[in-house]
């Protein structure tokens, strides 16, 4: 029984420790600066299941200490929920991800991003106006574009050199215009009308303003999706291996749990003055 004890109370205090790398997770992604956390929804998810896994690690912990059969029970049933919304969420994240890439551009290392090769469920969290005058805000007090410049000396990047530059989707997406536009480039934020290739309504939302530039055009809500899908995705792949892990804790402490109880009811029969082959030990 205290060997069951142990093993309890080992796997309850390992889940306490997971949690806290899973917070730290959660904080980084909230506080990180990137202009992929103007999006504020990714952290919570992780925040919630680290904050949920410690508080039922503390109570798994207190009934192995304690020999508390109802806590490690309470342990045993909200860690199993834990998992159910874990795994649903884990499904989730790469069914909305499973869209949406950067377009190749003929002579060009940057890529071109389009609204519509998203998840429509992504896009709504993006694209809607009453969340990108937020996202867009955020962007710009970034300063993602006004950092892009590269010049030596005073002599500005050529086209040529801008062009096989490798842009994140953010940069490529709000600090020039889409290359259908066919603009002609004049530094790395500045560029001038040309002959329009294409049937894109970014072409007239394009202003060389330093405050305006690409920002309420579809290619950079489809640069923020295109960064926010990545970061997405890399979160999916840490919670994955966080279920293996607290399924293989999950299910030695579940066995260490029922030796726990099957070996209370062999104390009790035993203070009955029963032996341990009793058949009444069995309906325990």
């Amino acid at each position: 029984m205290r060997r069951s004890n142990h093993v309890a109370g080992c796997m309850t205090f390992i889940t306490l420790l997971l949690s806290l790398p899973i917070l730290g997770g959660g904080i980084w992604l909230s506080t990180r600066a990137n202009t992929t956390d103007c999006v504020k929804f990714l952290q919570w998810p992780f925040l919630l299941i680290a904050i949920s896994i410690m508080v039922i690690s503390f109570a798994g912990f207190a009934g192995a200490c304690y020999s508390n059969k109802y806590l490690l029970w309470l342990y045993l049933f909200a860690m199993f929920v834990i998992i159910v919304a874990l795994l649903g969420f884990i499904i989730f994240g790469f069914g909305v991800t499973s869209r949406g890439s950067g377009r190749t551009v003929v002579n060009r290392s940057y890529k071109d991003y389009y609204l519509e090769d998203y998840s429509g469920w992504l896009e709504e969290r993006v694209a809607k106006e009453k969340y990108w005058v937020k996202i867009r805000s955020c962007i710009r007090n970034s300063k993602v574009c006004s950092e892009i410049g590269r010049g030596y000396g005073g002599v500005l990047e050529s086209a040529q050199s801008f062009y096989y530059r490798r842009l994140t989707s953010i940069q490529s997406g709000c600090c020039k215009p889409p290359t259908e536009c066919g603009d002609l480039y004049v530094n790395e934020t500045t560029w001038n009308p040309g002959e329009v290739t294409g049937s894109s309504i970014d072409c007239s939302r394009w202003s060389n303003s330093q405050e305006q530039l690409c920002y309420s055009c579809n290619s950079c809500k489809a640069g923020v999706l295109s960064s926010l899908r990545k970061s997405w995705r890399r979160v999916s792949v840490i919670n994955t291996a966080i279920l293996v892990f607290l399924l293989i804790v999950y299910i030695i402490g579940f066995s260490a749990v029922k030796n726990i109880r099957r070996m209370n009811c062999y104390v009790s029969y035993e203070g009955n003055g029963m032996t341990k082959t009793h058949p009444a030990v069995v309906q325990c």
